[in-house]
């Protein structure tokens, strides 16, 4: 059971889907999808372009109807219903702001539509307009404003009506990095203060690892994993996951026996899912971080030698490339800028160096994409 279920205070599914397909002709951009996101999560739809995560979030809002499977939204089917029935609020990529209205009415837009009073309207307008902290700005217009306060207005307008669940289709891509940097923060707050059940898609992996609750990595149409974002990137789940999100190292290697896997001339301690018989091809994948440099003694499993053939100055640490088998740079690995210099760690050096047992991933060699 994960927090957000317990600060729910509920383990029902807000939006519960089942068995989702959806067809573009004779090709399947969603394979049988299957998923669950409860009250109050913040979820992220992860994967690179063409995976099929902005299809499933327009899936969900009735944009692009499945082909077959059910959705259920607060334990109500809604799989046949309208965009406009269904309980959402959407941030498209482009904002979509009326260019031709100043910021309150844009907010206001749909409040009048439902027919609310306008006094109503204005004190909800200038709530959100303070939420969104924009508190002067209703009698602008979308060009007056820069790329990050449209995207606000943006929220703001998503949220007039009080949906159940707010979908933010890549809101940030096209802002600069400070911008969506500091946005990120914002939208994770409103989220918290606000409570409300939340969906992003993005292909940014740092947007996904630092906003969201869980993360649903896709690819090709189809959910590689559902995880925490130390789940996802501690534990990926496949070869796809583990290098898609976060940089890894892929190290070919051929099990030995039980717990043991041969990389080159290296025998290597490792956990072995019991399908993973002896002679079995498999990729060991461990994280640049995970590559360990101090405190090594003969008793330091997975430890060998390694040679230093460059190294690339990255500000807080180093990025290092390392020769073992006897080959060339195979190997990477982050070093802060305290070990290079306590361990005058140079190119053409010889050292030793350990990768930990539990961090160690393996996978079926074939998985690889490369």
């Amino acid at each position: 059971m994960t927090e957000t279920k317990l600060a729910s205070g509920t383990t029902d599914p807000y939006l519960k889907i089942e068995r989702l397909s959806k067809l573009f002709g004779t090709f399947t951009a969603l394979k049988d999808i299957s998923l669950e996101i409860f009250p109050r999560e913040f979820v992220c739809f992860l994967g690179p372009s063409g995976c099929g995560k902005t299809t499933l979030l327009r899936a969900i809002a009735g944009l692009d109807v499945q082909t077959s499977g059910r959705i259920f939204q607060g334990g109500k089917e809604i799989s046949a219903l309208p965009s406009s029935h269904r309980d959402f609020g959407i941030v498209f990529q482009s904002y979509a702001l009326f260019p031709n209205l100043n910021v309150s009415a844009n907010i206001g837009y749909g409040l009048v539509s439902r027919g609310m009073p306008r006094v109503e309207i204005e004190t909800r307008v200038n709530d959100l307009l303070r939420l969104v902290g924009l508190p002067d700005s209703g009698r602008k217009y979308p060009a007056q404003l820069s790329g990050g306060q449209q995207q606000r207005v943006a929220v703001a307008r998503a949220l007039a009506l009080s949906p159940g669940m707010l979908l933010l289709d890549e809101p940030l891509s096209a802002l600069d990095a400070r911008v969506r940097a500091h946005l990120r923060i914002e939208i994770r707050r409103l989220h918290q203060r606000l409570g409300i059940t939340t969906i992003m898609v993005t292909h940014d992996q740092e947007e996904a690892l630092t906003m969201a609750d869980r993360i649903v990595v896709m690819n090709q149409g189809a959910i590689e994993q559902v995880g925490t974002p130390t789940e996802v990137y501690r534990k990926p789940a496949s070869a796809f996951v583990a290098d898609f999100v976060g940089t890894t190292n892929f190290l070919p290697g051929v099990v030995a026996g039980p717990g043991h896997v041969r990389f080159g001339d290296i025998n290597l301690a490792c956990e072995l899912d019991i399908h993973f018989g002896p002679g079995s091809d498999v990729t060991v994948a461990i994280r640049p971080e995970d590559v360990v440099v101090r405190n090594i003694g003969p008793a330091t499993p997975n430890a060998f030698s390694a040679r230093v053939a460059e190294i690339e100055f990255l500000g807080s640490f180093c990025r290092v490339g390392l020769a073992v088998n006897g080959g060339d740079p195979s190997l990477v690995a982050d070093f802060s800028i305290n070990a290079v210099r306590d361990l005058a760690i140079a190119e053409g050096k010889v050292m030793p160096v350990a990768l930990p047992p539990d961090r160690l991933r393996v996978f079926p060699r074939q998985t690889l994409t490369p």
